[in-house]
């Protein structure tokens, strides 16, 4: 009882999650940097990209509308880094044919007959959140033994209440600044490789669009919080080990030392047609990781589905006469 006592003591004084930052990301652009660029507007779903003078009539990477020049670029942040474009247009086509090998429920002539409608290489806008963690997170976990007697089967079940506390460190978590492209598109193209990027300067954009980012950073903090507590917790369970079940019950995550960077990703966007529906993909212009949704042969998967019933009977029907014999 006095040890139970104690814990109630305990758990009353768990201190909550607290995953405060203090953004410093981006720059002001300097007098002149932004001479030479120039800003267009899609006025079918908002997008804002930027580009250099010599961009003549371009389409949105986001949904292959035309786009509208506005004019002179500014009212953005400049970035702190870029990682320049390491592959080319020719490298992405290369990855979106790859994409469609051993695709035996893909339709034969989407990948036959099917032509990349528009291909881009273009900048997204990252928020890239550096910090330390501190955590407490506590588990109720259980074992189990089993045994028996020539009366009896016997099942014995131990409850364990179990406490991790420690640090993590963090650096560059990546949050993309547009809405205009999803989350987990982007998160399924990484990771970037961070220790190649340089400072900024606006020659990378020659040959390149800009997305101008629509989520700021303190928008994007939920996300990159998120995202830390996740990978904290992940880690943490980790070292739970030899217990049949393990359920968390208490986690309480501290950052400190927070820092945000405002960075260039590049991306190539390809966007492609078939049977009047759009299919847009992603590929990371520094590693070439390429994903993005693909039709289903709806004939195709019936016949895969019969043949493995046909399998799954035949396989049934082969043990019971088996059985039988035996």
């Amino acid at each position: 009882m006095q040890a139970l006592a104690a814990l109630d003591e305990q758990l009353k004084n768990e201190p909550a999650d607290d995953m405060q930052w203090e953004s410093t990301a981006g720059n002001e652009w300097e007098s002149g940097e932004t001479d030479g660029l120039r800003t267009y507007v899609c006025k079918s779903c908002g997008g804002e990209i930027v580009g250099d003078e010599t961009t003549g009539a371009t389409s949105c990477p986001f949904c292959g509308n035309p786009v509208v020049m506005m004019g002179q670029f500014s009212g953005a942040l400049k970035p702190d880094y870029v990682i320049p474009f390491k592959l080319d247009k020719k490298a992405a086509k290369e990855a979106l044919k790859k994409h469609y090998q051993g695709k035996r429920l893909l339709p034969k002539v989407f990948k036959d007959a099917n032509h990349i409608d528009e291909i881009k290489g273009i900048y997204v806008p990252f928020w890239l959140f550096d910090a330390d963690a501190n955590a407490d997170i506590r588990y109720k976990a259980t074992r189990t033994s089993h045994w028996s007697d020539s009366d009896y089967n016997y099942t014995k079940t131990d409850y364990y209440s179990i406490w991790r506390s420690g640090s993590l460190g963090f650096s560059g978590v990546p949050v993309d600044g547009s809405s205009k492209i999803e989350n987990d598109l982007m998160e399924s193209i990484e990771p970037f490789d961070f220790s190649q990027a340089v400072d900024f300067q606006t020659a990378y954009l020659a040959g390149y669009l800009a997305d101008k980012y629509d989520v700021d950073a303190e928008q994007s903090i939920l996300r990159a919080n998120e995202r830390i507590k996740t990978s904290t917790e992940q880690a943490f369970q980790s070292t739970v080990q030899g217990y049949v079940t393990v359920t968390p019950e208490y986690s309480g995550v501290r950052l400190f030392n927070t820092n945000a960077k405002y960075a260039l990703y590049p991306v190539w966007i390809l966007n492609t047609s078939w049977n009047g529906k759009k299919y847009t993909f992603a590929m990371n212009g520094q590693t070439g990781k390429l994903v993005g949704d693909l039709p289903l042969d709806k004939s195709a998967l019936m016949k895969w589905r019969i043949a493995l019933t046909g399998i799954v009977g035949a396989a049934a029907f082969l043990i019971s006469y088996l059985l039988w014999l035996l």
